[in-house]
């Protein structure tokens, strides 16, 4: 569904995205994540499937309700070639269990009347994604991540995804890896208030670069990890210094809550806006900026989600 995926992205006037799946197995089933994978070998067994699909379906359920295209993505965040080998895992067992996974819950959501939903690969980066001196280099990043989009392409995903992304080297890199893989793919940075990716780079620099360098570019770029209040003063310090770079920004996935996202990593207690004050801000990007894919990340469940459909 390559093909396709590609003109959904191009084309939707809106498209929704899963909201949060690792914090809230974290928080449901604390023993069930893998030091490093996290949720990435639960699709392996019945017993972790039994915690992710649940998951899924709920935010299938918001898009069939509201006849809405859904993005759902792989829990590969952290499965790259280092973390795999150290787990003694096969990279294409595990790419093509959690592709499987999905693939029967989109064959289980079309059977009951819903409209399209896009399988996306996801990896993340190599070290803690609040850190930006602990990313990769481009060609360090290449190399690793190269191995990873190769694994989820070859497993059948509609498309790519880099996401939590600190630094412009390491996202250089990720888009040489998934430009590699022959498939769509999109990269996705934390902001910060002023415009800026966590290692300082403007985003819209981040953008120019990228799209300069990567062959082919990325469809388009989305932010994740970051509140929708930051996001929206991060879009407008953009739109004040480039105001071309926005054409390039499709979308968001938004944590709950306000806090810092390193305040919200591994917090002891949840932290989230209402769903429908969250919501309400979600649709006042789309109205404002012209964000289409919108969903949830840290904070959020299947009530953000239906919060953003319900202005959709």
């Amino acid at each position: 569904m390559a093909g396709g995926a590609l003109d959904l992205l191009n084309a939707a006037p809106a498209l929704l995205a899963e909201g949060s799946v690792v914090e809230r197995v974290r928080r449901g089933a604390p023993g069930a994540l893998h030091l490093e994978l996290l949720t990435a070998a639960l699709a392996l067994e019945p017993a972790g499937r039994a915690l992710l699909e649940p998951i899924w379906r709920g935010y299938l359920a918001v898009a069939r309700s509201a006849g809405l295209p859904i993005v759902l993505l792989t829990p590969t965040w952290r499965a790259n070639r280092d973390t795999v080998a150290r787990a003694g895992l096969s990279g294409e067992a595990l790419s093509r269990a959690n592709v499987a996974v999905l693939e029967a819950l989109r064959r289980e959501h079309a059977a009951a009347g819903g409209g399209p939903v896009l399988v996306a690969g996801l990896l993340g980066p190599a070290g803690d994604a609040y850190d930006p001196w602990a990313a990769l280099g481009e060609r360090e990043a290449a190399g690793l991540h190269g191995w990873q989009a190769r694994q989820l392409a070859g497993a059948g995903v509609d498309l790519l995804t880099a996401q939590t992304l600190p630094a412009l080297s390491e996202a250089r890199g990720l888009a040489r890896a998934m430009a590699g893989a022959g498939l769509p793919y999109l990269l996705s940075f934390i902001v910060r208030p002023a415009g800026e990716l966590l290692d300082g780079t403007p985003l819209d620099d981040a953008i120019a670069a990228i799209d300069r360098d990567a062959r082919p570019a990325p469809v388009a770029y989305t932010i994740n990890c970051v509140h929708p209040d930051p996001c929206r003063a991060a879009l407008a310090a953009v739109r004040s210094r480039a105001p071309h770079a926005l054409d390039r920004v499709l979308g968001l996935q938004a944590n709950g809550s306000a806090l810092p996202p390193e305040a919200l990593d591994g917090a002891d207690a949840l932290h989230s806006d209402p769903p429908g004050t969250w919501g309400a801000a979600m649709a006042g990007l789309r109205r404002d900026f012209g964000l289409r894919l919108l969903g949830g990340c840290c904070g959020t469940d299947e009530r953000h989600i239906a919060a953003i459909a319900a202005h959709l």
